[in-house]
């Protein structure tokens, strides 16, 4: 789980600093689904550690996520 987190967590850096170095957002749903994923990740790493509430919590944002990637996907 921890390495699933990193290698998320890099892509997701790689992504929004190649957005915000070139000015071109056109993998901005892309780098909104790894973030989402990073999320879930978390999530249940956090339910392994017994914080549900957290857990809950990232698992909400994840499919917040999900929600508006898929509508970025939909949109381009």
């Amino acid at each position: 789980m921890k390495i699933s987190r990193y290698v998320l967590s890099i892509a997701t850096f790689t992504l929004a600093v190649y957005g915000l170095i070139t000015s071109n957002f056109e993998f901005n749903h892309i780098m909104i689904f790894l973030l989402g994923l990073t999320m879930l990740v978390m999530g249940i790493e956090e339910y392994k550690k017994e914080r549900k509430t957290i857990g809950t919590l990232l698992v909400g944002v994840f499919i917040f996520l999900l929600f508006v990637s898929i509508e970025g996907f939909l949109l381009n």
